[in-house]
């Protein structure tokens, strides 16, 4: 796998568009932070990590989506921003605002994973990983 944080996304967006509850994803360090930072938007119920067992050798981020009453999916788009062939990195200033700021662009920058809007309100730039709506 070339861009493990395209099959991230692509892993919640498919789980979504079947209406499952939960998705299981292969762990790392920087899916959990963005893990971290869709349950504190909101977007998804929440996660949990896995240990390794027989199924999976390595530990599994186990990913409850969000659905409202009538079964709508908290979120409506994923998408990634920077990726291997073509990085997109930005300055605090230039932090993009994700559908008129109704939505969360996701930085990795020198301070750790965060959202833009927490990124420019610390004045740090970074690489702009995906964007969430």
């Amino acid at each position: 796998m070339t861009d493990p944080i395209a099959d991230f996304l692509t892993r919640i967006r498919n789980g979504i568009q079947a209406a499952h509850e939960t998705v299981h994803i292969p762990a790392s360090k920087l899916k959990r932070e963005l893990a971290r930072i869709l349950d504190e938007q909101g977007y998804i119920e929440g996660y949990d990590v896995e240990a390794p067992n027989a199924d999976h050798p390595g530990e599994v981020l186990r990913v409850r989506l969000k659905y409202t009453a009538d079964r709508r999916s908290a979120i409506s788009g994923l998408r990634r921003v920077s990726r291997p062939g073509q990085r997109r990195y930005v300055g605090a200033t230039e932090i993009p605002k994700v559908q008129g700021g109704l939505g969360t662009a996701i930085l990795s920058t020198s301070q750790g994973v965060m959202t833009g809007h927490d990124a420019r309100r610390e004045k740090v730039g970074g690489e702009v990983v995906a964007e969430v709506w």
